[in-house]
């Protein structure tokens, strides 16, 4: 009877230490065997946002316990595992390294293979832990750091169709708590103040909602946001523009989506329509209701990870750590932490001032 093969993965790019071990199964979907994240909200949440020096900090003192507690929660011993996947890029270099050397030494003092992860592909899989999924699908991968349509042909085919030419979905979400008077995390905060407030109240733009095809942008939104709050005189005005904020996004990538669907279909025709959601944001229970009624409407299946796997976790990571182990994908131990990593490595840069749509 052949093996069935155990990753073990680890995930440090940005303000989540996180380790976990998954086992290939022969149902549809790999076996968590455990899957343990520590945040550091309460360290970065007096600043604002992740202060980089202090995340590289906590994830040196927690990588080696977070470790240690996953594998006791897996009930297996460190020579049943079969590879260990660590985060390679994209995310901040400091906190990069220091998982990665870890999940090199781990894999070396075991003589296993080690295998180099994209962050983002972490996410582009995540829900093969909780879904039967097969390729082709459309993606859309909504985070703090990325939002992007894609067309995923299969492990590592990766063709851009949209993105953003600005702040990222989960930026625009953190920026928008932030000048609300919501600490951090803003996302889920943000979306607590929404449910408590009139989503019709303050009219606010779509930046290039009829151009640029599935390309986004919410750099407009956010000014017009920080003008608001200047004027805001009480809480339900906190609760009433975080609502109208979350209402515009759902309209924005309602109309996104239609457009990255028929880019799709250019592709891959009327046949395998699934459309994938993951990253920190299709958490967000709201974007989701919108997301199923866009999809259903024109005939593509929606398909979300499980809510606690939408955030950055460790084992998405060991996920790809699994696919690519089947086809032998290894890595050498001198491989760099990239902080500049994409899905898509030909498609054209779009940040900055001066992009033409």
């Amino acid at each position: 009877m052949k093996k069935k093969a155990i990753i073990l993965g680890i995930e440090s790019s940005c303000d989540e230490t996180a380790v976990s071990l998954i086992q290939e199964d022969s149902g549809e979907k790999p076996k968590i065997l455990s899957n343990v994240v520590s945040s550091q909200f309460d360290i970065h949440k007096e600043f604002g946002g992740v202060v980089p020096e202090l995340a590289a900090r906590a994830h040196v003192e927690k990588i080696d316990l977070i470790a240690n507690k996953a594998i006791k929660d897996s009930k297996i011993s460190l020579n049943q595992i079969s590879a260990v996947a660590a985060t390679s890029g994209p995310g901040l270099i400091v906190c990069l390294t220091i998982g990665l050397s870890f999940g090199k030494t781990i894999a070396y003092s075991l003589g296993i293979p080690f295998i180099g992860v994209n962050h983002l592909e972490g996410h582009a899989l995540s829900p093969k832990l909780n879904s039967k999924l097969e390729y082709p699908y459309l993606l859309l991968l909504i985070s703090g750091g990325h939002s992007q349509y894609l067309s995923v042909g299969g492990l590592g085919n990766y063709k851009r169709l949209g993105t953003t030419i600005d702040d990222a979905l989960g930026e625009a979400f953190d920026k928008t708590a932030k000048l609300i008077g919501i600490g951090i995390p803003g996302g889920p905060g943000l979306e607590k103040f929404a449910k408590k407030g009139n989503p019709n109240k303050f009219d606010l733009p779509k930046p290039i909602i009829n151009k640029g095809g599935c390309n986004l942008s919410f750099a407009g939104l956010k000014t017009a946001i920080l003008r608001i709050t200047k004027d805001i005189k009480s809480e339900q005005d906190k609760f009433d523009l975080a609502a109208s904020f979350q209402k515009t996004i759902e309209e924005i990538l309602y109309v996104k989506t239609i457009k990255a669907f028929d880019e799709y279909k250019k592709i891959h025709g009327e046949q395998k329509k699934k459309f994938v959601v993951a990253g920190g944001v299709a958490a967000n229970e709201s974007i989701r209701k919108k997301l199923i009624k866009v999809s259903k409407e024109n005939n593509f299946e929606p398909i979300f990870p499980d809510p606690s796997l939408c955030g950055d976790n460790a084992a998405m990571i060991a996920m790809v750590g699994l696919e690519k182990y089947k086809i032998k994908k290894f890595d050498k131990f001198d491989l760099p932490a990239t902080p500049r990593l994409s899905l898509d490595e030909s498609a054209k840069f779009l940040k900055g001032p001066g992009v033409k749509l």
